[in-house]
Order: structure tokens, then sequence, then C-alpha cells
């Protein structure tokens, strides 16, 4: 069955960048708790802690960090590797079928690296067994366990595995790639809230998982990133879940009539349903003003951003393009330019960088008002 088309009369790039904000949750109070927007998402950039924190509390409305902490302690989120090989968030259930889709293409792509390591299929069994005796040593009371990536390098080298020049973290993402080991609560230090996670058995921190085989699970994530990421195109799916371009054509094909086509250009888009229908009333978030993190999925989950970020300034969010994103500013469904925190723990505050001029007067107080909702965010 042909998928139906929008209409595509008034359609702009703003139009098109204000659709990725509804469908990312981003407009019209967001999605009510923080498990519910990772999954909405499917998998959410991480490799950042802190602009992900973020990144979830601009999804729900009066969340605070220590929500999104509380939800990886209690695992009803995870953090993982389950795409391009970078830390995302994701739903609990969701990770070990997306490993299975993502894994094999990965493991491929890092052969070269790991026989310059000198890490072989039998080092990363043994290392597996290593791991999983040193988390059992370390078995509390009350059945909880887990240990720091220190803690593991150290038992690897005590049991003859080098970790030095990134060896032990190939191999540590070796066992979580296999499902073996995921990252579990947070890892305090001398009282204090951290940045890192422990590592803990995966059969024992996630006990139901979903089943699907590839084909049926290729087509469950591209609709789930249609769905939440939409109008986006069947290429920006496939960098982004770095499903095979064929498989991804193949999969379009299989959930199409559930989606709508949106031609923008010379180019097929596609998004949900709900989200298409906000063409017959005019689209909202016109005068919205948002700061958003570095590596936010409104940015970052395409791999053509150019219909929200003029390709003049995209060296401006990538200074160098060397992949690290800074924090940017979206009015109306466009990047219009980056902010920084300021100050320190005492006396933080926010700074708007905008590509052009001065933000307005109203721009510049939504602004403040999003700055001061993130500092209450991250204190919280």
């Amino acid at each position: 069955m042909p998928a139906p088309q929008a209409r595509p009369a008034a359609i702009t790039p703003r139009v098109m960048g204000r659709l990725r904000l509804a469908s990312q949750g981003l407009l019209n109070g967001g999605l009510a708790a923080v498990p519910d927007v990772v999954r909405w998402m499917t998998a959410m950039q991480a490799q950042d802690l802190g602009s992900a924190l973020w990144a979830v509390g601009q999804r729900v409305p009066g969340s605070a960090a220590s929500d999104v902490r509380a939800a990886l302690d209690s695992g009803t989120i995870v953090r993982s590797w389950p795409i391009r090989g970078t830390l995302h968030l994701l739903a609990p259930e969701d990770l070990r079928w997306i490993l299975r889709i993502t894994s094999p293409r990965l493991m491929n792509m890092v052969a070269g690296r790991h026989r310059e390591l000198g890490i072989t299929a039998e080092d990363i069994s043994h290392c597996r067994d290593i791991a999983l005796k040193t988390l059992e040593s370390l078995k509390t009371a009350d059945g909880g366990r887990g240990a720091t990536r220190e803690q593991l390098f150290d038992a690897f080298e005590e049991a003859g595995q080098i970790t030095k020049a990134q060896r032990g973290i190939h191999l540590l993402g070796s066992l979580c790639q296999r499902a073996w080991l995921v990252q579990g609560p947070m890892a305090g230090s001398r009282g204090k809230v951290g940045v890192q996670q422990l590592f803990v058995p995966f059969d024992e921190w996630i006990k139901d998982s979903r089943d699907l085989d590839r084909e049926e699970g290729i087509a469950e994530l591209l609709f789930r990133y249609i769905r939440s990421h939409g109008p986006a195109t069947v290429k920006d799916f496939a960098w982004w879940s770095q499903v095979p371009l064929t498989e991804a054509r193949k999969a379009l094909a299989s959930v199409q009539d559930r989606l709508v086509e949106l031609p923008f250009g010379d180019t097929s888009y596609w998004l949900s349903a709900e989200t298409a229908a906000l063409l017959d009333d005019g689209v909202p978030g016109s005068r919205a003003l948002l700061a958003l993190p570095g590596f936010d999925e409104f940015l970052l989950g395409y791999q053509d951003r150019s219909l929200v970020l003029a390709p003049e300034h995209a060296e401006l969010v990538v200074p160098g393009r060397n992949g690290v994103f800074k924090r940017i500013i979206v009015a109306g469904g466009e990047v219009v330019g980056t902010w920084a925190r300021t100050g320190n723990g005492k006396a933080p505050g926010v700074v708007p960088e905008p590509f052009e001029g001065q933000l307005g007067p109203a721009a510049e107080r939504s602004f403040q008002a999003q700055g001061l909702a993130y500092l209450k965010f991250m204190a919280g």
C-alpha cells in the first residue's frame, strides 16, 4: 500500500525544524517521566553524561538531574553503546535486540584496531571470565554488585591482560557489545555524585529483554526513529543506526503504510501521522526558543543537518569539525547560536553566543528563562 503524503504547501526549513521539535517531545509539554522520554526516543546520545541529563530534562518538564540519575540507579533506563560505538540512553528491554542488529558491523569496523592492540577472541572470553569473577567477589550482602572501570582494569592487568593504550576500553566495550556486561548504577565518589557508572552483569541488571529477529528489529528501529525524529530520510536513519542502506530501504517498505511521506525539495522525508497532522492547523513553536545541550538528538540525530543549521554556521557548533558539539540555541525550529555556562559552582550563569548580532529583547528573555531552568535542573 502506498504511503500517504502530507500536503507540501508552505513548507520551509523552519517548519521542518519545528516538526522535528514536536516529534522529539520538545514542544507542547514533553512527556511525563524520564523512562517515557528515553523509550520514546529509542536511543539518545549520551557520551557526555551532563549533556544527556539536560537532553532528557528538556523533554520532561519539572524534572531534575537527580531524576535521570535515579533512573540509571534503578535500571529503568540504561546507558550503553548500542549504535555508532557511542554511549546512548535507552530502555533496558531494547538494548539486547538492538545490539544483535548493530554489534556485528561495529565489531567488524574495529577488527583492525583490535589486531593493532593484540586483542583476540580468546582475550575477550578471558576478560569476560575475569570480569564476572570480579563482580561476584564484590557482591554485597543485599545482592547488589558492581565494579568501576578502574577495578575491572586492575583485575584484567592482574590476570595478564594489558589495559594501556586503549586496550582496556576496547576489551570492556567488547564485553558490553556481547551483552555480558552493562553499565548500571552511578558510582559515587567520596559521597559526591560522580559521572561514572558501575559495570554489572547484563542478565542480572536487565532481566526482561524483547526478542526480535534482524528483519523485524530493523523495521521496528526504523519506525521508532521516524516517529521520534521525523521528518527524516531513510539515509538519516541508516547513518543514525549504522544499518546498511539496502536493509533500511527494505524496512521502510514494510512500515511506510504507518508513516507519512513529506516531499521537500528533491527529497522524500518521513514522519508519523500524528506529527504530520500538525500541518493542518499550523505547526506550533514559531516563537519557541530552547537552550539545548551539546550532542542533542535534535541536531546530532541526522546525517543531513542543513535543514536546521545553516552550513556556514556548522563549524561554530562543531569547531574544527572535531566531533564535539557545543550547546545550541534553537529559535523557531532553527539553530541560531550556541551558549555556554559561566561562573563557578557558587555563582553559575549562562551566556548566549548568537551566530549573528544579538538576541532581540524577547528572545533574550526567553533564553535567560531557559538558562535559569537549566541551572535549577542541574542543581536538583
